[in-house]
């Protein structure tokens, strides 16, 4: 599994943002400047549509001010589902969200499982990103979103700024 001080591996993703879709790599989409990145194991599904997104989309104002520049969500779906959701969930615009059709990042970076009935997706976890080199990374150990939720990464950044 990806840990504090590893770069953002350099493989194929699709970023999916109000501009449209870009193919792209996952450092180039995340090596930039602060990013708080959060994966889940799917668009659309209960905990990561009614608590896990949302959170993030909550605690924008916060996230900035703790020096964030930008939060991006990934999860093994196609650009096409990525917008959708990012539309339904009114948080294109706000964030950036990564198609991660076939799992390549999430094998990458360690985090992939095969989930019964839905096939390879991500663990549910999220990370401090600086300039393209992991800071933190948050991974549940359990259902729900705990460990990985906003409240837990906004701690974390104003420890790390304190």
């Amino acid at each position: 599994m990806i840990q504090s001080g590893s770069p953002i591996p350099s493989v194929p993703v699709k970023l999916v943002n109000a501009e449209g879709a870009v193919e792209t790599t996952a450092d180039a989409a995340l090596g930039q400047g602060t990013v708080v990145f959060f994966a889940v194991p799917g668009a659309f599904t209960p905990t990561c549509h009614v608590n896990h997104l949302p959170g993030f989309l909550a605690n924008m104002t916060k996230l900035r001010a703790a020096g964030v520049d930008r939060v991006v969500c990934a999860s093994v779906n196609d650009a096409h589902v990525m917008r959708a959701w990012a539309e339904a969930s009114n948080a294109l615009g706000e964030m950036d969200f990564l198609a991660d059709g076939r799992a390549v990042l999430a094998e990458a970076m360690g985090m992939a499982k095969d989930f019964s009935g839905m096939g390879k997706r991500f663990i549910r976890s999220a990370m401090i990103i600086r300039n393209g080199v992991v800071d933190a990374v948050f991974v549940e150990d359990a259902p729900g979103v705990n460990a990985t939720g906003a409240p837990a990464v906004l701690m974390a950044l104003e420890a790390a700024n304190s």
